[in-house]
């Protein structure tokens, strides 16, 4: 498969008259972490740009590592290299952004934020100092912190706050998870907090007094036909929120690509039209009680397009 596989697709559905397909890089995704195989990955996933620009598909969305900042760019990689593209390039994550924002309880007025200077994290700092609510950004890079902080406008720039431990988020009941936390590191939230997340894999529910959320999802409309399996462990009809924002991306007809670093502004823009079309956000709320027998799950073989 190193040598010789190609893209292939996996599934497919129809919806409103439009042929949506899952095309699979034959990688596993530990591969991902390879420095060697950087090169290998990025090549298979450009041919498969190229491909689809070719018979004429209208969005291309990068799942899973497929879109990583490290490995791509999230994607500006290859919008630089082929500027004569028809086929527009999605990362989604606009859309992941709202729907986890969406999901904090209008009333908050502080959040515990791991991963803080990622794609992701960037994005949801920036739009929840705008509400003026309080973010404590766990990150070792005062660079990096500074860099997102400078980027607030002046007024939200203190709602900002570096923390560079565990501890400081001790009496902060809503954690927002973009780096994979340990057993030991979730002790320090207080009782009562609920994790919103957006890290793969998704971190083991161990506090009872606790609930956690899923990954960022959407249900995809009712009149969507053809559904023949599920995507990773989800219920049918229900995909990651990246892969709805390349759906919603083809169904406003939008002609811009979407790559690199999330526009805040965008998100609310995004949601609305995500639900506008009949998306749905699928929010749970679990407990280390009711999920101690299923926390684990079966990772696998292939990252999809």
């Amino acid at each position: 498969m190193w040598a010789w596989a190609k893209t292939f697709t996996v599934s497919f559905y129809n919806l409103r008259g439009r042929l949506h397909q899952t095309w699979a890089v034959p990688r596993f995704g530990f591969q991902y972490f390879l420095p060697f195989a950087a090169d290998g990955i990025n090549k298979q996933i450009e041919e498969a740009i190229l491909k689809a620009d070719r018979l004429g598909v209208k969005v291309i969305s990068l799942a899973a590592l497929n879109k990583n900042e490290a490995l791509n760019g999230g994607g500006t990689l290859f919008v630089s290299k082929h500027e004569d593209l028809k086929v527009r390039v999605v990362h989604g994550n606009t859309l992941t952004a709202a729907v986890i924002l969406n999901d904090v309880p209008k009333d908050v007025e502080e959040v515990f934020l791991t991963g803080a200077t990622s794609k992701l994290g960037r994005a949801i700092a920036l739009y929840l100092c705008r509400k003026k609510i309080r973010v404590l950004m766990l990150t070792l890079s005062t660079e990096r912190y500074q860099k997102i902080q400078k980027e607030a406008p002046l007024d939200c720039q203190s709602y900002l706050v570096q923390v560079t431990k565990y501890q400081a988020a001790r009496n902060c009941k809503t954690w927002i998870v973009g780096k994979w936390i340990t057993p030991r590191e979730q002790s320090w939230a207080p009782a009562g907090t609920h994790f919103h997340q957006f890290v793969v894999p998704p971190i083991l529910p161990f506090r009872r007094n606790c609930t956690y959320g899923d990954l960022a999802a959407m249900r995809l409309p009712t009149d969507v036909e053809g559904l023949g399996s599920c995507e990773y462990t989800m219920d049918r009809g229900v995909v990651h929120a990246c892969h709805a924002g390349g759906v919603v991306h083809l169904l406003e007809g939008w002609t811009h690509h979407e790559v690199g670093p999330i526009d805040v502004d965008r998100i609310d823009f995004v949601w609305e039209a995500a639900l506008k079309h009949g998306l749905k956000p699928v929010s749970t709320k679990t407990t280390a009680t009711t999920t101690a027998t299923t926390s684990a799950t079966t990772p696998m073989p292939t990252n999809s397009l």
